[in-house]
């Protein structure tokens, strides 16, 4: 069972409270855009660019993931209503974790951190993570060090 699969929170409230959660936190230059698809939010925090990106379905995988006698366009909006409470909850607890001394916002965020190629550090380390456990071998560095004459 989903978190909040059954919400009646619409999508676009859930997202104004992570909007008004970020600004509190100190986030800044928020940029949120429904591309279809998927959905982006992007903000500044301590420096870093953050990005959340959330998938939407399409209508022929709404249509193998209900039966016959649903109807797509509720359950596609019932599903954006979830994964949008859904990004709300990781959010605050990530937030929570920051304030609370549990995580840093580097921490907190790492995966979510968006690198100078546009990428974010998670779509940067995936396929070598996914290369080391499937070869068993280390692999070499997923990230180079500093720039020469840099400290470390």
């Amino acid at each position: 069972m989903s978190y909040a699969e059954t919400t009646k929170v619409p999508f676009d409230n859930s997202i104004a409270e992570i909007v008004g959660i970020v600004r509190k936190c100190g986030g800044t230059q928020i940029v949120q855009a429904d591309l279809g698809d998927h959905f982006v939010l992007q903000f500044t925090l301590t420096g870093r660019m953050i990005r959340f990106r959330v998938a939407f379905p399409t209508d022929a995988q709404i249509a193998e993931m209900i039966g016959p006698r649903q109807d797509p366009v509720r359950f596609a909006e019932q599903w954006r209503r979830q994964r949008g409470r859904a990004l709300l909850l990781v959010i605050k607890a990530k937030f929570e974790s920051v304030v609370s001394n549990v995580e840093t916002v580097e921490e907190a965020f790492l995966a979510n951190v968006v690198m100078s190629d546009g990428q974010t550090l998670y779509d940067r380390v995936r396929e070598p993570i996914a290369l080391e456990y499937q070869s068993g071998a280390p692999s070499p560095l997923l990230i180079s060090g500093p720039p020469s004459g840099g400290r470390a």
